[in-house]
């Protein structure tokens, strides 16, 4: 199923596509946390969905998770784009975060911060965790998983590499996590290291790979993690970039206002965002 979540910023309710690709009406609590259970995702997965109510005009589409406790992220994980920036492959996952604040709907515009000189973009292979998970094996690692999604993982360059400190301050600033449009169920996506992905920029492609280029699997990623952590039901977890940023080309090249990114990853939705200057 493709869950999602429509309506003015701040107002969203959530919503489901029917077979025809329209979007119904769906009852009970907005998907975050809890909202995005195994357990709940099964029970809407028992109702009638022709049945619920038509929504005749949703207009915009939101971030498809209303909040998340986390908003975990993995660093170089794709061969190729470790190549492009000259870094050697890791051994295991690089972990970092982005503050939960720069959730964004997925044709939201970018906003560019204050004293930017390098915001670059990334496409990536959203992952919804559906139960806590810890010290959870590899073979049993996608049974924790509610369903997927299309990120822009939105990096300041400068802001990442030149200030010092850890990689969140250059991928926290408001709207550098656009997630959607769907949150697509697990049951949909019958191998997550078989996904292709791409992003283009002013209609000129600058990413197109697919997930079997990865270092480190969905799977890998969360039984790793989860040995350091309990991962949360509602957790997100953006699984890395392939090669194709800008940071990445000769010479390099970074977002400016008026730049239109398009990104998508196979059977999970389109995202179109308009690059702004803060005000």
């Amino acid at each position: 199923m493709k869950f999602l979540r429509y309506g003015a910023k701040g107002a969203e309710k959530p919503g489901v596509l029917d077979k025809d690709g329209q979007v119904r009406a769906l009852p009970g609590a907005d998907f975050a946390g809890d909202g995005v259970s195994l357990e709940r995702l099964g029970e809407l997965r028992g109702l009638n969905i022709e049945a619920l109510p038509l929504v005749e005009a949703p207009g915009r589409i939101g971030a498809c998770l209303a909040w998340v406790p986390n908003f975990h992220c993995i660093g170089l994980n794709y061969a190729k784009h470790a190549a492009e920036t000259g870094s050697t492959p890791p051994k295991e996952p690089i972990l970092f975060s982005k503050a939960s604040s720069a959730l964004s709907g997925p044709n939201d515009p970018v906003i560019i911060p204050r004293g930017s000189e390098k915001t670059d973009w990334e496409v990536e292979l959203g992952v919804v965790i559906g139960r806590d998970a810890l010290y959870v094996s590899e073979n049993k690692a996608l049974d924790y998983v509610a369903g997927y999604c299309t990120v822009n993982d939105v990096s300041e360059r400068a802001f990442q590499m030149e200030k010092g400190g850890q990689w969140i301050k250059g991928k926290s600033a408001p709207s550098f996590g656009p997630v959607g449009p769907w949150l697509v169920s697990a049951d949909e996506v019958r191998d997550p290291q078989a996904l292709n992905l791409s992003l283009s920029v002013n209609g000129e492609v600058a990413q197109n790979s697919n997930t079997d280029d990865m270092i480190f699997g969905v799977a890998e990623i969360i039984s790793y993690m989860s040995r350091f952590m309990e991962l949360k039901a509602g957790d997100i977890i953006a699984t890395g970039t392939p090669s194709g940023v800008g940071l990445g080309m000769v010479p390099p090249k970074f977002l400016k206002p008026g730049d239109v990114m398009e990104l998508e990853v196979e059977g999970l939705g389109r995202q179109r965002q308009e690059v702004v200057a803060a005000k």
